[in-house]
């Protein structure tokens, strides 16, 4: 009795493990050349800012960006306040306003309001120091801080031009990465 020839395993397992192997390779081509293109789709993360947080009079400068307000009393107030939030790693610009300044720029803004320029005074206004924030900073936690910093402080204020320019009739100007004019 003849037994039938057998075809040997060996060549069976060989395609099956060439198989998941050709499968494998097919499935790490595709995951990286997904990974590749969505880096090259994904908009280049912007370059962080320097910091530069000795404080300085805001002067004629135009604040365009997202910042802080911390708005104090006096004068002596406010270069007490700038120079404690010189320090703060949470900064990356820090702005000073006098209550004279202040003033200038509120006579300038208000110009066309007669009634409302006769009404105010140079003591009336707050002084006050702008904190410009680094980058990825959450700003409304860092003002509650600053509350709680400076409990003596008239208000701590988010300004958001983005919220701001939403109530205008007239879209302003873009702002530059670093928040200013």
């Amino acid at each position: 009795m003849e037994q039938p020839e057998r075809t040997p395993k060996a060549p069976r397992r060989l395609l099956w493990v060439v198989g998941v192997v050709a499968v494998l390779v097919v499935a790490a081509a595709v995951t990286t050349g997904a990974v590749v293109l969505n880096r090259a789709t994904d908009p280049p993360a912007p370059a962080a800012l320097p910091r530069d947080t000795v404080p300085v009079p805001l002067g004629e400068r135009e604040l365009c960006g997202l910042r802080l307000l911390v708005a104090v009393g006096a004068d002596a107030d406010m270069a007490v306040a700038a120079e404690a939030l010189r320090d703060d790693p949470k900064a990356r610009r820090v702005f000073t306003e006098t209550k004279a300044r202040a003033y200038e720029r509120f006579k300038q803004l208000f110009a066309d309001r007669p009634e409302l320029l006769r009404s105010v005074t140079p003591d009336l206004l707050p002084a006050a120091v702008h904190l410009v924030p680094v980058a990825g900073i959450d700003v409304e936690a860092w003002a509650n801080e600053l509350r709680q910093r400076f409990p003596k402080a008239e208000k701590v204020d988010v300004l958001d031009p983005a919220r701001i320019a939403a109530q205008l009739t007239t879209t302003p100007p873009p702002c530059p990465p670093s928040g200013e004019r």
